[in-house]
């Protein structure tokens, strides 16, 4: 887990962010927002269990567990509320914390991800690719199945270095956890209903290119918060954070600066 500790303007105060990262990668993937945005928050950036080292544990497959460990690392820390945010899986366990601490979300950022349930098809295939993974112990199904989804057609036309980057994240990712990950996902629930209560404000982003979070998915999500903003980032696809880390950053620095004068 990355932790970076900058005073903020105005009083010396400090908002905790946590960034809650992506499947199939790691922490790692939050290195630039964690560079450009330390000079107004405090920023976590932790790994979900099974990922980026961190022990799996004996848990059965449920984002509640990982909505519960990020609890636990705010408790450790002494941190009442955050800033909470979540890319795509990341997204995904967001919601599940908001289910179940949802006194300590002080604002929330959604990027590139969606709050209905799997429908058949998708839970099916989720089932099956983790089975595989289970059966081959590696990541060659995430290489296959997963990785091509993940940027868009700007970043794989324009910007190999960035198409590399992400590839050497996938082929690290441990085929336990993302097996574990997978049946998660897929066993999680609709949470439109959960959105529709939250009362803070929320930032939701979009890249333009993303093939797997639809335009449809996340105006569903921008439409069911009552204090909710959608920002749509051009030439970017499903990892718009390393696709577009500038225009992504600074999304999320006007949203952390209009949070101080609130």
């Amino acid at each position: 887990m990355a932790v970076v500790e900058v005073p903020a303007g105005g009083a010396g105060a400090r908002l905790p962010l946590v960034l809650l990262h992506a499947f199939p990668v790691s922490s790692a993937m939050w290195a630039d927002q964690v560079a450009e945005l330390s000079g107004l928050a405090t920023v976590l950036t932790p790994d979900q269990r099974g990922f980026g080292g961190r022990p799996l544990g004996g848990d059965e497959p449920s984002l509640d567990h990982v909505a519960d460990d990020v609890a636990a690392l705010l408790d450790r820390d002494g941190l009442d509320d955050v800033v909470l945010g979540g890319l795509s899986m990341g997204g995904y366990v967001a919601m599940a914390f908001l289910r179940r601490h949802p006194g300590r979300v002080r604002a929330l950022l959604l990027a590139d991800t969606k709050a209905t349930a799997d429908p058949p098809p998708a839970h099916e295939k989720r089932l099956a690719m983790a089975e595989r993974l289970d059966r081959e112990g590696t990541s060659d199904v995430l290489v296959e199945a997963v990785l091509p989804g993940l940027t868009g057609a700007t970043t794989a036309r324009d910007r190999p270095e960035v198409s590399a980057r992400v590839r050497a994240m996938v082929e690290a990712a441990p085929a336990a956890g993302a097996a574990w990950a997978q049946r998660a996902m897929a066993a999680r629930p609709d949470s439109l209903g959960t959105l529709r209560e939250v009362r803070v404000p929320t930032l939701v982003v979009r890249g333009d290119e993303d093939g797997l979070s639809s335009a449809d998915d996340v105006a569903a999500m921008a439409a069911a918060l009552p204090d909710g903003r959608l920002v749509t980032l051009p030439g970017a696809g499903h990892l718009s954070n390393l696709e577009v880390p500038g225009a992504f950053s600074r999304t999320v620095a006007d949203f952390l600066a209009a949070l101080a004068t609130r």
